[in-house]
């Protein structure tokens, strides 16, 4: 099933900007998603097995280097952002 999500991540540390930056790169080294970021949020579209994986993976890596963070998410399953490079 396809899905888009929408992310906010709120790491709890004084240095966040670097935290943010690196979690939502982790999301976009993941070639089987497309995701799009703004100054409030990262949309992610994807197949959901494959939006789950990089979710989980960004934040578990984030978690490894940065310690405690808040994840914010909202689910919209069976739809697909027309975000990225070409949209």
């Amino acid at each position: 099933m396809k899905m888009t999500v929408e992310l906010s991540v709120y790491p709890l540390r004084e240095n966040f900007k670097e935290a943010v930056l690196e979690f939502i790169d982790e999301l976009l080294a993941n070639e089987d998603i497309v995701a799009v970021t703004n100054s409030m949020s990262t949309q992610v579209s994807g197949e959901d097995d494959a939006v789950f994986r990089a979710i989980q993976a960004a934040l578990r890596a984030s978690y490894e280097r940065f310690g405690r963070q808040v994840l914010v998410a909202k689910f919209i399953p069976e739809h697909f952002a027309d975000i990225g490079p070409e949209g």
